[in-house]
């Protein structure tokens, strides 16, 4: 009866470091986004900006970037709910593009450019000085 052969001590290591390396990596996504993809993203920083919410969203992007697979995952556990009051698509989109390393990146980069690009003056609401805080000078 012959006996299996038993990986070498060596072999065993090499194959634990490779698993360690692909689960841990940092390195972002080579394919493209779909045009889709970069149309939702898009529309988040969109609504974002025009809420004049840019910078808490950058902040909070930025320090949960570690988690977005966890927050994918999270938004697959929440979707019957969620799918309540927003598009189940949109919702299963989100949650796919949250599970690439790179999106949260250009996520924060596409706010950025909106809050960085030139505001048309109709979008910009008229100095109302009924409306000024109390204490400053409505000239």
């Amino acid at each position: 009866m012959s006996s299996i052969p038993k990986p070498s001590w060596i072999q065993t290591w090499s194959r634990v470091q490779a698993g360690f390396r692909h689960a841990f990596s940092t390195a972002p996504e080579t394919a493209a986004l779909s045009l889709e993809d970069q149309a939702l993203l898009e529309r988040i920083a969109e609504a974002v900006v025009t809420r004049r919410m840019a910078v808490p969203a950058t902040v909070f992007l930025e320090s949960l970037a570690p988690m977005n697979f966890v927050g994918s995952q999270a938004l697959q556990v929440l979707a019957p709910l969620l799918e309540v009051v927003l598009d189940a698509k949109a919702l299963e989109q989100a949650a796919r593009l949250l599970e690439r390393r790179d999106t949260i990146g250009r996520l924060v980069a596409l706010i950025e450019a909106k809050c960085m690009a030139p505001v048309s003056s109709s979008s910009v609401p008229a100095h109302d000085p009924a409306h000024a805080p109390k204490g400053s000078s409505a000239q």
